[in-house]
């Protein structure tokens, strides 16, 4: 049996179905190998690299690109992971509506909006710009020692710190309190108790951007 037999096999047509767990999702998409085609040209890629990087023959993905055959659940797996994508992406056209909003604030050092606590000294960023997707601050960390802290510091969403300059131990509920030094960074769940205290001859200096 050839490959591209065995690549029409349990073929998607229309809808393709996705188990996760208990709950099931259909997906339908539109003209899906001139998606294909539109997803491997925006990569610059001739079918020979996409072949390459899918693991599928090119005659296959030319077959899938002008709807000659419909992919089985396998090959679309191929075609994700060698394009990196997400399925939904595959799936779905991009939208025509997502219009540029042409948002944009810029802060000149020093003039954020300064919000100081007993162990931060937060400076607060892009503060003109409401319901923003991330919220960016610098910090200068005061605190010396773990007990600086009365509790845990815990909030909703994920955080990246990087350190800007001087060293910090940085504490997490769940792990081993780490050192980081200025270029260091860590991402992480703000559920997770969290706190940093600079162990630098100068306070450290970090930038924390949530969302």
């Amino acid at each position: 049996m050839s490959e591209d037999s065995e690549n029409m096999r349990e073929p998607l047509h229309e809808t393709l179905q996705v188990q996760r767990g208990e709950t099931e999702a259909s997906l339908q998409p539109l003209r899906l190998g001139e998606r294909v085609r539109s997803l491997r040209l925006g990569q610059g890629l001739t079918l020979e690299e996409a072949s390459k990087l899918t693991g599928l023959a090119r005659s296959t993905l030319s077959k899938i690109e002008n709807e000659q055959i419909s992919p089985t659940f396998s090959v679309v797996h191929k075609l994700v992971n060698g394009l990196g994508i997400d399925l939904p992406q595959l799936f779905s056209e991009p939208s025509n509506s997502a219009q540029p909003s042409g948002r944009r604030d810029i802060t000149r050092r020093g003039e954020g909006k300064p919000h100081p606590t007993a162990t931060y000294e937060h400076e607060l960023l892009a503060t003109d710009l409401s319901h923003k997707k991330m919220v960016p601050f610098t910090t200068r960390v005061r605190a010396r020692a773990f007990g600086d802290f009365p509790e845990w510091i815990r909030h909703d969403g994920e955080e990246f710190l990087y350190v800007l300059s001087g060293a910090i131990l940085f504490y997490t509920e769940f792990y081993e309190p780490v050192r980081l030094e200025a270029g260091d960074s860590a991402y992480y769940d703000c559920t997770m108790g969290h706190m940093l205290v600079s162990v630098s001859e100068e306070d450290a200096e970090v930038l924390w951007v949530t969302a």
